[in-house]
């Protein structure tokens, strides 16, 4: 890392803290059309289903009037159409290039750990990094897995703990010739089976002024590498998010 990076608020931290907040409002816009399109298809669908079996029932041998026809055709029509609009909102933004590059996951984080840093320590916690030796390159767009791991590196910070604990966040980044795995690890209070069920979904969050949008922001970054996202049960309490890209070809 230089030494213009070195330091929490220099001008290259602040540089890259907004990028990331572009990022993260980029990605929550594109979450926000993908979580309205999931939410509004299935009604949408049911409209023009039932539209079109009103028409089926009015074209009996006891035919209601010709206008009457004309309305239910023209409701059928407009719920079709508004199901297409969605699609095609939902497909704009989810055709965004991901710009790619060969790196090391290493350096990917020392870039960020000047803003990680500064985040926790805003907090009162420390951050522990732990990196394996000899790790496959990965290719990535370095600004979006960067607003992953600043997502979960932020979520495990906010993360409720017992009274009596202090706090502590761990990056821990380990791989083999396939895959390199980060894995950012808490010690609060862990996370019940229902939660973490959903944690991924649009809009669904367990703080009170929270979007839902951060996880599912960085499962869709995530999968458009190719790559995976979880989480999983600390033994003695907390919690593990982890996210796994595939090595470069």
């Amino acid at each position: 890392m230089s030494a213009e990076s070195d330091a929490s608020g220099t001008p290259a931290t602040s540089r890259l803290l907004e990028q990331l907040m572009q990022i993260a409002r980029t990605s929550a816009l594109e979450e926000m059309a993908s979580g309205f399109a999931h939410e509004l298809n299935q009604p949408i669908g049911a409209i023009a289903t039932f539209a079109q079996a009103a028409e089926r029932m009015l074209s009996r041998p006891e035919p209601m009037t010709a206008q009457a026809l004309d309305v239910l055709r023209h409701i059928s029509n407009e719920a079709l159409n508004a199901g297409q609009g969605i699609r095609r909102i939902r497909k704009l933004f989810n055709d965004v290039a991901v710009a790619r590059v060969d790196c090391a996951m290493p350096d990917v984080i020392a870039e960020l750990l000047p803003v990680l840093e500064l985040l926790a320590n805003r907090a009162g916690v420390h951050v522990e990094v732990a990196i394996d030796d000899a790790l496959p390159a990965v290719s990535v767009d370095r600004l979006r897995i960067q607003h992953v791991l600043y997502t979960l590196v932020q979520n495990s910070l906010e993360a409720p703990r017992p009274d009596q604990r202090p706090a502590r966040v761990r990056i821990a980044v380990t791989g083999d010739r396939y895959a390199v795995t980060t894995a950012v690890i808490d010690n609060g209070m862990g996370l019940s089976t229902e939660v973490r069920a959903q944690l991924f979904r649009p809009f669904f969050t367990t703080k009170d002024q929270g979007t839902g949008l951060g996880l599912a922001s960085s499962r869709a970054i995530v999968e458009a590498h190719e790559g995976a996202i979880g989480c999983d049960d600390v033994e003695g309490g907390g919690a593990r998010f982890w996210f796994r890209l595939p090595a470069a070809v």
